[in-house]
């Protein structure tokens, strides 16, 4: 029986993906359902997903990811994109949401609404940006675990220019950073020089600490 660490001891950071496989529809959709469901910090969900696949549109994102093949080899092209700002009107988007679909307005939950626009006004925009970046690697790790499951290959990567990549996407209109990009697909049978070399992590005794 394949369990989940199975899974996970068999994804690596492909460096080359075959350009002629394409990740089924219905993987894509429950890898995209699996970063949908991630949790993130008060719920507010702070970021987004594009799922890019138009050819011209990755060229540009792979000229400025230091011309990393993967951009336009894999199947497809997740981008991760943070806020850019926690502002009181999107806090007030997700808690109305919530009441809307719960069907009633709970005292305590109001009472921390008040806190978190607080606190993050007091915060300020960049800080709040880069909470929300830091809310965009959950999904992020919620991706990579939902690609294993499916094998489907994943590769993050931060190797890239973000200014150059909000600006290719049109996301400062959306008041949306990118943060983080995902491409998926399956790996090539030849030429990726990572592929046959062992998984290296610490060991337990050297990663874990117990306190009892």
């Amino acid at each position: 029986m394949t369990t989940l660490n199975d899974r996970l001891a068999w994804r690596y950071a492909t460096k080359k993906f075959d350009p002629t496989k394409t990740v089924p529809a219905d993987k894509l959709e429950r890898i995209i359902e699996a970063i949908r469901l991630a949790p993130t910090s008060s719920g507010l969900q702070p970021f987004e997903l594009f799922v890019v696949t138009n050819p011209e549109v990755r060229e540009k994102i792979r000229t400025v990811a230091w011309n990393q093949a993967q951009v336009t080899d894999s199947s497809h092209l997740l981008v991760f994109a943070a806020w850019d700002d926690i502002t009181e009107e999107r806090v007030n988007m997700m808690f109305d949401l919530t009441n809307d679909v719960r069907g009633f307005v709970n005292e305590g939950w109001e009472n921390y609404r008040k806190m978190l626009l607080g606190i993050v006004a007091e915060r300020g925009t960049e800080a709040n940006y880069q909470a929300a970046a830091r809310q965009a690697y959950i999904g992020l790790g919620a991706a990579l675990i939902a690609a294993a499951f499916e094998e489907v290959d994943a590769t993050p990567m931060e190797g890239f220019d973000p200014a150059a990549v909000d600006e290719i996407l049109g996301l400062k209109e959306k008041h949306l950073r990118s943060v983080i990009i995902l491409p998926v697909g399956y790996r090539a049978e030849e030429g990726d020089w990572l592929v046959n070399l062992k998984k290296v992590r610490r060991s337990r005794e050297n990663f874990v600490t117990e306190i009892k």
